[in-house]
């Protein structure tokens, strides 16, 4: 793609600001200063890379303690499915409108340009604190091995995340592929571990089989006693689960920084669900065979290797490697998590900024296609890591952390009902869905479902604040603050702005189907020799 100026871009941009406001398709800007160097693999991979992290590793043993083995497989199931109501309705929309920033610009141009400011600054500012987190998690990883000062890790971690940001797309693309390859490799490797084990392939170990199913449980009541008590199990690990789950949704945040989008996008929605799924759900079932619920060693909050239920199996039968090797790919996936988030934000950033909601400083971009000022931007939020250096401010970070968790549910709404609409104009226009250039028959009745879902989830997160003897005033913030705030920020872009819900006749859908006709993408290449056995990774 040949780039023009890109100071000569922005300052256009600048000084035709309502003709930038009014593109809902893909800008000029897109086109001219952004480079597309993801590739089909990358996206793929950069969803897996998103949803298999701590909480797939180290998390499961409290989601087994919480629910019981049966109550978190019954959760995650749960959830997997409304991640793929999610993914479907996603890929349909972004196939029609592959722009930066992705669901965000969705919203205005099906909803309301208010809506989509109010998500678009959620998944800002829930990114800032997301970078931060991680790198400090990352400092917490490397005490398992060394008392070294967190300051070095700190200082690393930030310039490493900040080079990867700032490079060409494409690079960020291929250090994804690489963790995400060693973190499905490890998935497999710890499922295949955890079923020797259960079966007694460990010399000196007894099979275990479906004891723990048996005695105590395959339930484990919560809060409350009897049937109601175990459904709460089960319903707080679905709400766990939600976020162990989030970051499928990116893969299309850099949708015009992807080659051919309308393909890959919707190729990549349909088959990471079903890979994401179908490890969190072998990895409960085994979990769940090989550690008892009622395990004291669950207790461990250490936030390293140590927590993971399969390093608290491996321990116990002599394997002294598996701790250290879970620990580091944790320590890949956290820094995996940065990276992604910082990815996410500054894309999302640079897209308000195209509609005019942000600074049009966020639109400078290198000659190579990345918007540095936002890289700049959100690097300056990196050093809230260094919180963690204190005891009491590590409490207070965390805490603010945790008041992003529930929007990870708002972005899952905010697709949902992007679809939703899209059905409805279609259907208002007299336009057949089978005109769009990804679609499938179930979507339209299971998207209403799965908001229901993410809303009902959303609204009961904190649920056990309401009970006797576990109020909580910091756990019912972070449980709810972010629904006030994305409201907060809805209501303030409409007052200033004065913006109205578009009308469903006046989508312009058969415009948005012309630009698909206009420029259509080539057909696939197939993979041929050596190249279609490895493809079979990601393909």
């Amino acid at each position: 793609m040949n780039k023009k100026d890109v100071n000569i871009g922005v300052d256009a941009a600048a000084g035709h600001g309502e003709d930038l406001e009014a593109s809902d398709f893909v800008t000029q800007l897109e086109n001219n200063n952004l480079t597309r160097g993801l590739r089909q693999r990358h996206i793929q991979m950069i969803a897996i890379a998103g949803a298999i992290g701590t909480g797939l590793f180290l998390g499961l043993g409290g989601s087994i303690q919480t629910a019981g083995p049966l109550g978190a497989l019954l959760g995650y199931t749960t959830v997997g499915l409304i991640v793929c109501a999610v993914q479907f309705a996603l890929g349909e929309v972004a196939a029609l409108l592959p722009v930066t920033g992705s669901f965000v610009r969705h919203a205005e141009f099906l909803v309301d340009p208010a809506f989509g400011f109010a998500i678009g600054l959620n998944i800002v500012y829930g990114n800032l604190l997301s970078v931060p987190a991680e790198i400090s998690a990352i400092c917490v990883l490397f005490q398992f091995w060394t008392d070294l000062t967190p300051v070095v890790w700190i200082c690393i971690f930030i310039a490493l995340t900040f080079i990867v940001g700032i490079s060409f797309v494409s690079i960020y693309g291929e250090v994804e592929f690489f963790f995400a390859s060693l973190k499905i490799l490890l998935i497999i490797f710890l499922i295949i571990f955890g079923l020797v084990i259960d079966l007694g392939g460990i010399p000196g170990q007894e099979r275990i089989g479906f004891r723990y199913w048996k005695s105590p449980g395959p339930f484990v009541e919560h809060i409350a006693t009897g049937r109601w008590g175990q459904f709460l199990g089960y319903w707080s690990v679905m709400t766990n689960a939600v976020f162990s789950f989030a970051g499928v949704e990116s893969l299309a945040m850099a949708a015009a920084e992807t080659q051919n989008p309308r393909r890959n996008i919707p190729k990549a929605c349909k088959k990471v669900f079903a890979r994401v799924l179908l490890f969190y759900v072998l990895a409960v079932l085994v979990v769940g065979m090989i550690v008892s619920s009622d395990d004291p060693r669950l207790n461990n909050y250490t936030g390293d290797a140590t927590m993971s239920p399969f390093v608290i199996v491996a321990s116990a039968a002599g394997i002294k490697a598996i701790p250290s090797v879970v620990n580091a790919v944790v320590i890949t996936s956290a820094w995996s998590s940065s990276n992604q988030a910082l990815l996410s934000g500054t894309r999302v950033l640079y897209a308000l900024a195209i509609k005019g909601q942000a600074p049009k400083i966020f639109l400078r971009t290198t000659s190579w296609g990345v918007p540095y000022v936002c890289v700049c931007f959100n690097t300056c939020f990196m050093f809230l890591a260094f919180m963690a250096l204190s005891n009491s401010a590590t409490t207070v970070f965390w805490w603010l952390v945790d008041l992003t968790a529930a929007g990870v549910l708002v972005s899952w709404s905010s697709i949902l009902l992007n679809h939703i609409r899209l059905n409805m104009a279609m259907k208002k226009q007299g336009i057949s869905r089978t005109e769009l250039p990804f679609c499938n028959r179930w979507t339209p009745y299971s998207s209403p479902v799965a908001l229901v879902m993410c809303l009902t989830i959303l609204f009961t997160g904190g649920f056990s604040t309401f009970t006797k003897g576990n109020w909580s005033a910091s756990d019912f913030v972070s449980a709810y603050l972010d629904i006030p705030l994305v409201i907060a920020a809805f209501l303030l872009w409409k007052f200033i702005k004065g913006t109205k819900f578009v009308s469903l006749a006046d989508i312009p859908l058969r415009e948005a189907l012309d630009e698909v006709a206009r420029y259509p993408e080539p057909p696939e290449p197939k993979a041929t020799g050596w190249k279609r056995i490895v493809a079979f990774l990601w393909d």
